[in-house]
């Protein structure tokens, strides 16, 4: 062992290990494997746009939050469950509200709107990234209930389905087809 460790090849080979082994910890991650992120977030509250006389008593000042569309997420890469709703805020804005959500942590997760049909199994790991989507933000956790704003410019009818993709490995983690409601 002590003439191995006298070669220079020994500590070349032992450098590049080393090297090998960081770059994998940080394209990995496998210590999110442990660790939950929870988030708990509500619809964000918004006042109703008025017009000229409007008063607190008009219907537009009361309107509630509408579902335009929703649906169930399924387990792709890792186990996910939860609901997924398009929601319309009173003023007009649009939101992505991710209820009871349940999956792996993992590095570089994104919550995605896309135009793809929801495959289960293997099927589905893949093709969120076939065709278009429009990237939401990062998730925000793991766990529980968050929300998302859609831009203003994103046409929601266009998009089918949600999903949570892991945008280091290409793959979908779990994902939930929108229907109307």
């Amino acid at each position: 062992m002590r003439n191995l460790l006298r070669k220079p090849l020994t500590w070349v080979l032992l450098g590049v290990m080393a090297i090998g082994i960081v770059v994998g910890l940080w394209l990995f991650q496998p210590w999110k494997l442990f660790v939950d992120q929870s988030v708990n977030e509500a619809l964000p509250s918004a006042a109703a746009p008025t017009t000229g006389g409007a008063t607190a008593g008009d219907a537009t000042a009361d309107k509630q939050p509408t579902v335009i569309a929703e649906g169930t997420f399924i387990t792709h890469e890792h186990d996910t469950s939860g609901t997924a709703q398009i929601v319309e805020l009173a003023d007009g804005r649009l939101v992505l509200s991710i209820e009871k959500l349940d999956t792996s942590n993992g590095p570089d997760l994104r919550v995605w709107l896309t135009d793809q049909e929801v495959k289960p199994g293997r099927a589905g790991w893949s093709v969120f990234d076939d065709g278009e989507y429009v990237e939401l933000g990062r998730l925000k956790g793991n766990k529980g209930n968050q929300v998302y704003e859609i831009p203003a410019k994103v046409d929601v009818t266009q998009y089918r389905s949600v999903s949570i993709w892991c945008k280091r490995f290409a793959v979908s983690f779990g994902a939930a087809e929108l229907t109307a409601a």
